[in-house]
């Protein structure tokens, strides 16, 4: 490397290593020969890592710019590099572009934490290199149009795409010691950590470049869904009305009732400024709020920002709001401060609550990503919740790369 020091030095400044005499010729080929000495080095500067060494210490990682030979997969609040046999309890990284990046592809709805202005919580805020995705690059295109194909099913199969993809990606990885809320030991909350939905991923690959794009057809042959059912929902209006809407299906006081008001009342009220946040658009890209303290206040220091894809219409709007409103109010839920509630736990009681409300509009069934069924009205009566438990515990685990709190 010593050599190569001096030769770009002396090339850069006199081209005094070179014989006084050379030609204009010589001289274009010493400043090539100088380019590709510096493009070796800065290339030797890209740490070639697995899915699986980086979530074994991510934060070790972070601000690196770092290549992946993965498989991406999108999903109704899902955007990740995936992840097999690393032992984690979230197995995937989580993927971004960057700001300002104009792309189809990207997860349906997402939740992601922030401190509130007026938490006092002293912070030291992210500094990041800035990364440029080339948006009109062949690869990057195919990558994009791949992943954002919809799957044609029978029923409605939420956030379903028609294929994952496997790329080397290359992008910055921005690694956390810990994720989502953290906790003083009165309960309190101190600060915010990780990426991605619920901020429970511990690393997030931001998107700097894509090659050897390959697609991978998802089945969803299995799926059970009648022949009859329909894969658009039903309904059509505000999909928070809908939400509130939809509990009073249900019995009143039953537990199914409660459970789809809880989601819906943590929203609150038209005009209630309680700490939910909610925007519509693709959540796909590095948001110019990504910073750990908000500008706005709410009333326990956190600020719940709700992103809903403005594909989201009418009762599959009202879905997605009682999923994510599922995750607030437990996230806010004192009682559940001391027990075991990580990703997979959040994920499967929304997702219940999610099924409770299609149930209650008479959705027919309901897919998620993968072909995973988890509602259809062809099961038995007395098997329906075994078969329920059944597929979502198949999705969280063999698609969603979650593990079960121990």
């Amino acid at each position: 490397m010593t050599h190569f020091i001096y030769l770009g030095r002396c090339l850069l400044y006199d081209f005094s290593c070179i014989n006084p005499q050379v030609t204009d010729m010589k001289k274009l080929f010493a400043i090539f020969l100088l380019s590709l000495v510096f493009s070796s080095i800065a290339i030797a500067q890209v740490t070639d890592a697995s899915v699986c060494d980086l979530l074994a210490n991510p934060a070790s990682f972070n601000g690196k710019i770092v290549r992946i030979k993965g498989t991406v997969q999108v999903g109704f609040d899902e955007f990740v590099i995936k992840g097999s046999g690393c032992n984690q309890p979230v197995n995937d990284i989580w993927l971004q572009f960057p700001e300002g990046t104009k792309a189809k592809s990207g997860p349906l709805a997402t939740l992601q934490l922030q401190l509130a202005h007026n938490n006092p919580a002293a912070v030291t805020e992210r500094k990041m290199d800035p990364i440029t995705l080339d948006q009109n690059s062949k690869d990057f295109k195919q990558f994009d149009s791949l992943l954002s194909a919809k799957a044609k099913t029978k029923g409605l199969c939420l956030g379903c795409t028609r294929d994952s993809v496997t790329a080397t990606l290359v992008g910055r990885l921005d690694g956390d010691k810990q994720t989502g809320l953290i906790r003083d030991d009165k309960g309190k909350v101190t600060g915010v950590g990780g990426f991605g939905n619920l901020n429970m991923y511990p690393a997030r690959l931001v998107l700097q470049s894509v090659s050897d794009v390959t697609a991978q057809p998802i089945d969803y042959s299995n799926a059970e869904t009648p022949k009859d059912d329909s894969p658009e929902p039903a309904g059509n209006g505000d999909g928070f009305a809908l939400a509130h809407k939809a509990a009073t299906v249900f019995p009143e006081g039953s537990d199914a009732r409660k459970q789809i008001e809880r989601a819906a009342d943590a929203f609150g009220k038209p005009g209630e400024d309680n700490g939910v946040e909610v925007g519509f658009g693709t959540p796909n890209a590095v948001s110019a709020n990504d910073k750990l303290k908000g500008d706005k206040s709410s009333p326990d220091g956190v600020l719940f920002n709700c992103t809903f894809s403005e594909h989201l219409k009418g009762n599959a709007l009202s879905y997605a709001i009682s999923h994510l409103g599922s995750e607030v109010a437990d996230l806010r839920d004192n009682s559940l401060l001391n027990s075991k509630v990580g990703l997979y736990e959040l994920e499967s009681r929304s997702w219940t609550t999610s099924i409770l409300n299609a149930a209650a509009f008479g959705q027919k069934s309901l897919t998620l990503p993968g072909g995973y069924t988890v509602w259809s009205t062809m099961w038995p009566g007395n098997e329906r919740v075994n078969k329920l438990n059944d597929g979502l515990t198949k999705y969280l685990t063999d698609w969603a790369g979650l593990k079960m709190a121990q």
